[in-house]
């Protein structure tokens, strides 16, 4: 249950941040509302994927350069996977696509602000009883 609700908290994120920054986009497999929401539900669960695996191998081979420059790397990292995400989406045919690397980066920036405080007012139903 909290897998999913983390899917949809991403989803929604990646809607707004696609409301909010021009330069990333969603373009759906067809026509309509129904695929519409499942290309987002489908790039928010690629895009956990890649955070959850190379994100946290990229974290970890990195963990000096985050202490060096305080956490700012961060925002570069981040800004890359949004373009593996992009990336692999496109094999596809359909998906998420980032028009250049300063997009992506403002894109992964916005994205994680959203999640976040959408996290922070659905926190109650993540919560383990």
């Amino acid at each position: 249950m909290r897998f999913l609700l983390r899917l949809i908290i991403n989803a929604l994120a990646l809607w707004f941040t696609t409301l909010i920054v021009t330069g990333v986009t969603v373009r759906p497999y067809a026509e309509g509302e129904l695929p519409t929401i499942l290309t987002y539900l489908l790039v928010a669960l690629i895009f956990g994927l890649v955070n959850a695996i190379v994100g946290t191998v990229i974290r970890v081979v990195a963990f000096p350069l985050y202490v060096l420059t305080l956490g700012l790397i961060s925002l570069i990292v981040n800004g890359l996977l949004l373009l593996l995400v992009a990336w692999i989406s496109s094999l596809m045919g359909f998906g998420l696509f980032v028009e250049s690397f300063w997009w992506g980066v403002l894109g992964a920036l916005v994205l994680s602000i959203i999640a976040w405080l959408l996290g922070l007012i659905l926190r109650p139903l993540t919560r383990r009883s």
